[in-house]
Formats: C-alpha cells, sequence, structure tokens
C-alpha cells in the first residue's frame, strides 16, 4: 500500500488504488509510459493517437494538465496520474525520475509496455516480465548538444548541481535503453543521435498527422508561426524579420516561457500579433487561410508543425537542420535556410517566396503531408506492438 504521505502525489483518471490493482490480465494488455501531459503538442497528440488504437490500453504519466486533456481514458484505459508537478524545473525532474522509479502500478501485470519521453523510460526498471518498447521523440538533449545552452541559463552557482544532475539522467537513460526490446525513433535525426550518444540503433516511425484535418481554406495573406515559444525554437528571430517587413504579416499562435519576452519585443509591430494557445479547431483555421508557415527551431527532432502546414497547402520556411531535411523539399514544398539562421535570412527568404507564388506550391505539399500520414504510422506502430 502507498503511505498516507504520500497518495497525495497521485490522481487517478479512473478510480483505481495503483498498488492495489488485481490481476485482471487478459492476453496482450499493455500500458504506456509518458514523461507528462501539459500541453496539446507532437508528443500529446501521438499518445492519445496510440491509445484511441488501443482500447483498454492503459497511460501512465508524471503528471496530467486535465484541463487540456478533457477526454483522456475514455478510450476504457485507466489513467495514472503520479501529480509529480513542480513550478521549479530541476524539482520536477527529480520529481518525475522518483515518481517513475518508485511509484508507478504494477508494471509486471501488462504483457508490454511502451515508453516514451526522457524520464519514463526509466520505470522499466520495475519491470520482470514482457516486451519493452520505446518510442524516443528526442534524447535529453541538454545532457548533449543543449548542455551549454541551460548551462548558461542557470545562475553560476547553480552550474554544478546541474552538472550533477545531467550525470544522474546520462546514467539511468543509458541503463533504461539496454532493457528496451525494442527501440523506435521518431526521425532519422534522433535515430542518428541513439547511435552518437548511446551506440544503440533504432527503427524509425515518424510521428503520426492526421492530414485530413488540415486544409487549405485560403490565402488570408499572412504568416504563421507554429512553434512552442521556447529560446531554443528561435520565434525571436521570426519577430525580428517581420519587424523588418512591416508590409507582411505575422500570427504566433503558441505559447510558451518567451511569450512575455516576445510580445515585448514586438510591441510597436502592428504587423506581429500573438495568440497564445488556442484550441484544435482555431489552429485548423488558422493554418488553413495562412500564405505559408515559418518554423526555424535548433536542430529540430522531427517537427509535426510544418507536415501540418504542408497538408494544409501551405509552404514552410524552415531551417535546413535537423528533422526538417526529412519533410521539407527545398524549393519544392518550402524553402530551407542554410548556415546560420539571422533575421536578415528569414526576411530574404520571404520575399524569394513571395516571388515563387506559395499558392503554386500547394499539390506538392498536400503531397509530401500525405507521406507522414497517421495510417502509415499505425500500421508500422501496432505492428511492433503486437509482436
Amino acid at each position: 500500500m502507498v503511505p498516507c504521505c504520500l497518495r497525495g502525489l497521485f490522481r487517478v483518471g479512473i478510480d483505481v488504488d495503483l498498488l492495489d490493482m488485481e490481476d485482471t490480465r487478459v492476453a496482450e494488455r499493455g500500458i504506456f509510459l509518458y514523461d507528462f501531459m501539459a500541453v496539446n503538442g507532437g508528443a500529446e497528440k501521438l499518445t492519445q493517437t496510440l491509445l484511441n488504437h488501443l482500447p483498454g490500453t492503459d497511460l501512465c504519466a508524471g503528471f496530467v494538465n486535465w484541463p487540456a486533456f478533457p477526454v483522456l481514458g475514455s478510450q476504457g484505459g485507466r489513467v495514472f496520474d503520479l501529480r509529480a508537478f513542480s513550478n521549479f524545473p530541476p524539482w520536477q525532474i527529480l520529481r518525475v525520475i522518483w515518481a517513475f522509479e518508485r511509484l508507478t502500478p504494477r508494471l509486471d501485470l501488462y504483457d508490454w509496455a511502451l515508453f516514451s519521453g526522457i524520464y519514463a523510460p526509466f520505470a522499466v526498471r520495475r519491470r520482470r516480465r514482457g516486451r519493452n518498447l520505446l518510442y524516443c521523440h528526442t534524447i535529453p538533449r541538454f545532457c548533449f548538444d543543449l548542455r551549454e545552452h541551460y548551462m548558461r541559463k542557470v545562475p553560476w552557482i547553480a552550474r554544478p548541481v546541474l552538472s550533477a544532475l545531467i550525470a544522474v539522467v546520462i546514467s539511468k537513460y543509458t541503463k533504461a535503453l539496454a532493457r528496451m526490446d525494442v527501440v523506435v525513433a521518431n526521425s532519422e535525426n534522433v535515430r542518428n543521435r541513439l547511435i552518437r550518444h548511446f551506440g544503440r540503433d533504432a527503427v524509425v516511425i515518424h510521428p503520426p498527422v492526421d492530414i485530413r484535418r488540415f486544409q487549405w481554406l485560403g490565402d488570408g495573406g499572412y504568416y504563421i508561426s507554429l512553434a512552442r515559444l521556447e529560446d531554443f525554437k528561435r520565434v525571436d528571430v521570426v519577430v525580428r524579420a517581420f519587424m523588418l517587413m512591416p508590409d507582411r504579416r505575422l500570427i504566433v499562435t503558441s505559447g510558451g516561457s518567451e511569450l512575455e519576452r516576445l510580445k515585448q519585443l514586438a510591441a510597436g509591430a502592428v504587423n506581429i500579433s500573438f495568440t497564445g494557445w488556442v484550441a484544435e479547431e482555431e489552429l485548423r483555421v488558422l493554418v488553413g487561410n495562412a500564405r505559408a508557415a515559418v518554423y526555424v527551431p535548433m536542430d529540430e527532432d522531427f517537427g509535426m508543425s510544418p507536415v501540418e502546414a504542408m497538408a494544409a497547402g501551405k509552404p514552410v520556411i524552415g531551417v535546413a537542420e535537423g528533422g526538417l531535411l526529412e519533410t521539407i523539399l527545398d524549393g519544392k514544398t518550402g524553402l530551407l535556410i542554410k548556415d546560420n539562421l539571422t533575421p536578415q535570412k528569414l526576411r530574404d527568404a520571404v520575399e524569394k517566396l513571395e516571388g515563387m507564388n506559395p499558392q503554386v506550391m500547394r499539390k506538392r505539399c498536400e503531397q509530401r503531408a500525405a507521406i507522414f500520414d497517421e495510417s502509415i504510422f499505425l500500421e508500422r506502430m501496432l505492428a511492433l506492438i503486437q509482436g
């Protein structure tokens, strides 16, 4: 039983005591474990897509932002919310790690377990039977290529603590990988990182995109930024570029920790507007009526947003880095900026795209998006899960 002092860490979507689950296993009972259901981003959409096509499958998450996922659990499986949330990022990481290593339901009751995220895989240590699969959206990049980026963000006095945390995460992630029977990467980019940093190869299965949900609705004359508002997504470069083009409209349609800073940066620029997080239907309409999308993150793992834009027939201005090299066809379904990204280079790309007439790319964009349709993802993933 869970001590009374710890029960406050839990919230269970369906009224179940985590450690009192009866052994009611049926053939091929499974559980999906994911870091946390915070915002309805690409990884969260993938989680829900699989749950919708694996009825009765349980979900265990470090924490769940329930207002953002009102129908979570409606597919018939239990939802285990470990409630390991904290507003202080380092403490949240420690809480999530501890929760997955100590507080998950009885994982040996499941024939298979699919882990996703950075910290959920640590729960594999609680498995002594059954198949273990990992869907890798990204490795813990703050331990590798983004390490110096995060070191600069924390006060110097906290850097030894961050270094110690990085060492712990690398050790635990390496051990978790060794316990996985199958590792799936969401892109060749992530597969190469797994090989480079851990010596572990992976099968590549691109994330699912519901291409039927996004359609061409018209050309409203504006560009749309779809990236989450975090510094490594480089939305500040997008804002600065459009400040150089007062005759070109930009709608920034997402949220994140950089929202207020970016609003201050764009103060006085009447051609730039911010929507914050929007509902799915509003997002569909905004994308469907855009002229083109802009998506320029730093070495993106894969990037579902550009595919969604192309599904609506919209070309994408991106960067020749990471997963965008696997989705955007330079000069055919958008433009890829090479070398160092600057506001001036992005401005030049916008003007070049205008000269090419974005609507001419519509058909090729739709055709390109079709190869990432969720039906292809489901066919391949279900085959792996079902053995």
